[in-house]
């Protein structure tokens, strides 16, 4: 299986189902990097010194996540970087979200 990184988010028509537990467990371990899942959502936070390298990163995850049409919500704060992903057409977890972890995961 390639690395989750390498691959790419492939669009996901509504009525598509939801990654099952054991799919999210399987990725989720080979994601790695601190991300968790609860409520349906995959995320993780990032801390930095200061408030400019968490908005530089913050336009890293944006540039990733236009990149890969896949869009999560960033929640910006001093030193701190929120990433909460999903995939609304499925309506919970699919491999696109662990795709783009992966990918901010690589780039942090």
């Amino acid at each position: 299986m390639a690395r989750l990184a390498d691959r790419t988010s492939k669009p996901l028509p509504k009525g598509t189902p939801a990654l099952t537990s054991p799919e999210v467990n399987a990725l989720l371990a080979e994601l790695g990097g601190g991300w968790n899942v609860g409520d349906g959502k995959l995320r993780k936070t990032f801390t930095f010194p200061d408030f400019v390298q968490a908005l530089a990163f913050t336009n890293v995850v944006g540039a990733l996540a236009e990149a890969e049409n896949h869009h999560p919500d960033l929640h910006l704060a001093w030193g701190k970087l929120e990433v909460v992903v999903w995939t609304h057409s499925v309506g919970g977890l699919s491999e696109n979200d662990f795709i783009l972890a992966a990918k901010i995961e690589r780039d942090a």
